[in-house]
């Protein structure tokens, strides 16, 4: 039986059809709506149904990965700040709209839980998938298990040093100068206007969008201890990104940390898959 993979982000909401061996068959995207949560719980429905009107077999269940806090039975989005969700009903609302059953996960958990299990993290127990894109979400499996405590971890708001050279106040609401609000793909736009992609590989907030990112994976070196971080999102697309911010990891360690694998190139890497969040929404909904 065919499933649906949901990921929905400030920007864009992307589904795929996946089939038993985890492969896309068929994919969609539109663009996010600003209104109400009812519009995107919409426009998910309307791709799963765009989805199921092309699929060749039924299609058992759907999993989303969305953007914000989610509840520990995987139900409703309590907090959403870019899409100012708050105690969303998302698995009730979309099942409502599509009569199948939905399991809601956190985007960034969703993405780790994929590149897990069938990307870039295959092999590893312990592993952190971060995103990097309208906001910074980080996503930890531990001992083979997605971590929920308190909440999901929330990584992209660990504080960090300001880069010397960086004048720009933040754009986080709640902390402002926070990872998120430093090197997210909307204070990159602020800045300069153009996205983080259509900087010139010499310009030169390039090397202080490195420093920023390394002393988030620093950060979460010294917390989670991984042993691996999987780096992707729409930030990340404008290649020849990766060493410089292992560099910059290893900077703001300062040597404390001597694991040799940090300075392995398996250490910091690019996801597996274009869409994580997909690929791992899709596991989810399956129980896999």
């Amino acid at each position: 039986m065919l499933t649906i993979g949901v990921d929905v982000g400030g920007t864009k909401v992307a589904a795929g059809l996946v089939d038993e061996d985890g492969s896309i068959v068929a994919r969609t995207r539109r663009r996010t709506p600003s209104a109400s949560p009812a519009d995107v719980e919409d426009v998910i429905a309307a791709c799963v149904g765009e989805l199921c009107e092309g699929a060749e077999s039924p299609v058992g269940a759907v999993g989303i990965g969305a953007a914000g806090f989610v509840s520990g039975d995987r139900s409703t989005v309590l907090v959403a700040p870019n899409l100012s969700w708050r105690d969303e009903p998302l698995r009730a609302a979309v099942s409502a709209r599509i009569d199948m059953p939905v399991v809601v996960e956190n985007d960034a958990n969703a993405a780790a839980w994929g590149e897990y299990r069938f990307g870039a993290g295959r092999g590893e127990q312990h592993l952190c998938v971060v995103t990097v894109g309208t906001g910074i979400g980080g996503g930890l499996v531990v001992g083979g298990t997605i971590v929920h405590g308190l909440m999901h971890p929330e990584m992209g708001h660990l504080l960090i040093r300001r880069h010397p050279d960086d004048r720009f106040a933040g754009l986080c609401s709640y902390h402002r100068d926070c990872a998120e609000g430093l090197a997210s793909g909307p204070s990159v736009l602020a800045r300069f206007g153009v996205t983080a992609g259509e900087l010139p590989p010499d310009h030169p907030f390039q090397a202080i969008l490195a420093d920023y990112l390394g002393q988030l994976c620093a950060a979460i070196v010294l917390i989670a201890a991984p042993q691996r971080i999987v780096i992707g999102g729409g930030v990340m697309s404008g290649g020849g990104r990766l060493e410089p911010i292992a560099a910059a990891m290893r900077e703001a360690l300062g040597g404390y940390v001597s694991a040799p694998a940090l300075h392995a190139a398996r250490f910091l890497v690019s996801p597996a898959f274009e869409n994580s969040g997909l690929v791992g929404a899709f596991l989810l909904a399956t129980g896999a």
